[in-house]
């Protein structure tokens, strides 16, 4: 539409919605919203959103990324990370390079960070140092 160029659709976002019920293998490479129920597994290279009020049973869930706000039962694997916001329920295994628990939120799991290649020795190492470490694609300190 003419004269619209500053206001940008969001269609990398696929929402199975609120009154969705799903069941089997789920696998996708965008990032994926669930509003309804859905059992089963997710194989996936994208990122996952549980809304509030969604309720997901998965044998395993791999994803590069989980926010979870609804329910989520199941053994969770992120390359990336899993935020589990205010209200949200997690009954599993949690295994990501990062974890953000709020308040709030009732977890029953077991935790396993990723990611850490070994101990990081901030204090020894001058900073200009550090930047350039840290600015270095696929870099690990």
């Amino acid at each position: 539409m003419p004269g619209r160029e500053g206001k940008k659709k969001n269609t990398d976002i696929v929402v199975l919605g609120k009154t969705t019920t799903f069941s089997g293998t789920i696998k996708f490479e965008r990032t994926l919203k669930i509003q309804g129920s859905f059992k089963g597994t997710i194989e996936a290279s994208g990122a996952l959103i549980v809304d509030k009020d969604a309720v997901v049973e998965a044998d395993h869930i791999t994803v590069s990324s989980l926010t979870v706000y609804g329910s989520v039962t199941g053994a969770v694997q992120a390359f990336d990370k899993v935020d589990m916001m205010s209200g949200a329920k997690v009954h599993g295994d949690v295994c990501a390079a990062r974890l953000r628990i709020a308040d709030g939120v009732l977890f029953e799991g077991q935790c396993r960070m990723t990611g850490v290649d070994k101990e990081v020795e901030i204090f020894s190492r001058a900073i200009e140092e550090i930047k350039t470490d840290l600015q270095r694609p696929n870099a690990r300190m």
